[in-house]
């Protein structure tokens, strides 16, 4: 059946002119060579944009002008300091104006992102451009041993199920999903996933990272039987290391961890070593900076700004995604080509702020109670002033007064010894309308 739909796949890419079979096969090709080489595409592709963008595009032309360059004036990425970072504020103030000439915006694929920090973002690009980025996609979703046309189960919140003749034959016939619609996770749900799962036998898990936490936990809390797959893909959100060990343990594979946003799509992702996630240096060019603006070093935490190269319609240049990651200078064991970089420490919104001003990364906290904290099952910090933070936390049966104790103590050192700490006992930690989950919210 799996061969079956790669050959309807194929024929419909015939039909509909789609380009994303040709390129996904280019990718496959393109991730072993050299990294030297994967530059110049790279250093090509940039270039191809920034002239384009120059004579194209109302915003950036006025960026380049108001910073005295043109695009000759960058010849690498590192060159790409002359010009301003892109932020969200600047996308919602300008998004008609970021629209490249001979686009109409109404003939565009549209989305928008979740605006899980609080506002959202509307974005545009062609059609092409969405299947160039499904091809990369498919690239990476076979790191994990899956193979295109084998049926996929997916734990995502507000999940779109095929409603329409059309919607369906398409997941039928090209590539059948089940959902676990992680909105509604109990026992009757997390049974009738796994009954699904035996009718269709997808072979690839994919969703939030710690929804798929919560499936590996309901199972488990259930005593149910943990279905067999090939691989588990994590995406969307952090994946912490308690959180992926429970996951293996229960599932019996490991996790591939990928991240991106709706912005630009894929940014980085393990392969099958898992030794550090490989950037998609073909599509995107990639920047860590320090809070200075200047490159961070290779295992030293820095800002993600990013480069999209696919996005004509709507470029995004130097775009600060808001996320804090670590650049490696290590080589991966796999032979790709492709640059890695050590993880995301976390969402720039999501780090706390300690009394002298430093920061903290929330999620490092929630790993380390996590870790040495007996009776949490769950936990999720919010700092609404600098002096009071209060910890929603999900119990579990060994959960006593002495974890209370050392709970506040920690955080107490973490903040300060006049610091208000407030233990709040929940039944579930939230997720957001998008279906992902908050580990720390930072209100000050």
């Amino acid at each position: 059946m799996d061969a079956l739909r790669r050959l309807v796949e194929r024929a419909y890419c015939r039909w509909s002119g789609s380009p994303r079979l040709t390129y996904y096969n280019k990718l496959n090709k393109t991730q072993f060579l050299p990294y030297a080489e994967l530059l110049e595409i790279q250093a090509q592709r940039l270039g191809e944009l920034l002239r384009y963008v120059y004579n194209n595009n109302v915003f950036y032309r006025d960026r380049f002008d108001q910073a005295g360059i043109c695009p000759s004036d960058i010849s690498t990425a590192e060159d790409l300091v002359k010009l301003p970072i892109l932020t969200k504020e600047d996308v919602r103030q300008n998004t008609a104006q970021m629209i490249s000439h001979g686009f109409d915006m109404k003939l565009l694929q549209a989305a928008k992102t979740g605006g899980s920090t609080g506002k959202s973002l509307n974005l545009y690009f062609t059609e092409e451009c969405s299947e160039l980025r499904n091809a990369c996609a498919r690239r990476h979703d076979c790191w994990s041993g899956w193979q295109p046309g084998e049926p996929i189960a997916a734990c995502w919140g507000n999940p779109k199920f095929p409603k329409t003749l059309k919607e369906k034959l398409k997941f039928a016939l090209l590539q059948p999903y089940i959902f676990l619609d992680t909105m509604h996770v109990d026992k009757a749900s997390v049974e009738d996933f796994l009954s699904q799962w035996r009718k269709v036998k997808p072979t690839l898990l994919y969703g939030h990272a710690h929804s798929l936490y919560l499936l590996a936990q309901s199972i488990r809390q259930y005593g149910l039987q943990a279905p067999r797959l090939t691989g588990i893909l994590s995406t969307s959100m952090m994946l912490i290391p308690s959180e992926r060990k429970i996951i293996e343990d229960v599932f019996g594979v490991k996790v591939t961890d990928r991240y991106g946003c709706e912005e630009v799509s894929l940014i980085a992702s393990e392969c099958e070593q898992h030794q550090g996630m490989h950037l998609n240096i073909e599509h995107l060019v990639i920047e860590f900076l320090r809070e200075d603006g200047t490159p961070a070093s290779p295992g030293g935490p820095g800002k993600i700004v990013v480069t999209d190269l696919m996005n004509m319609a709507m470029p995004f240049i130097r775009y600060q995604v808001e996320d804090v990651g670590v650049p490696s200078d290590r080589v991966c064991s796999c032979g790709r080509g492709l640059p890695l970089m050590e993880h995301v420490t976390g969402r720039v919104a999501d780090f706390l702020v300690k009394p002298d001003g430093s920061k903290v990364a929330g999620v490092s906290l929630i790993e380390n109670t996590l870790t040495h904290f007996a009776g949490i099952v769950q936990m999720q910090i919010v700092q609404n002033a600098l002096d009071r933070v209060d910890l929603n936390i999900v119990r579990s049966e060994d959960y006593t007064e002495k974890t209370a104790d050392s709970l506040k103590k920690y955080f107490e050192n973490i903040f300060s010894s006049n610091a208000l700490i407030e233990l709040n006992y929940v039944e579930r930690i939230p997720s957001e309308k998008s279906g992902k989950y908050r580990f720390s919210i930072c209100r000050v």
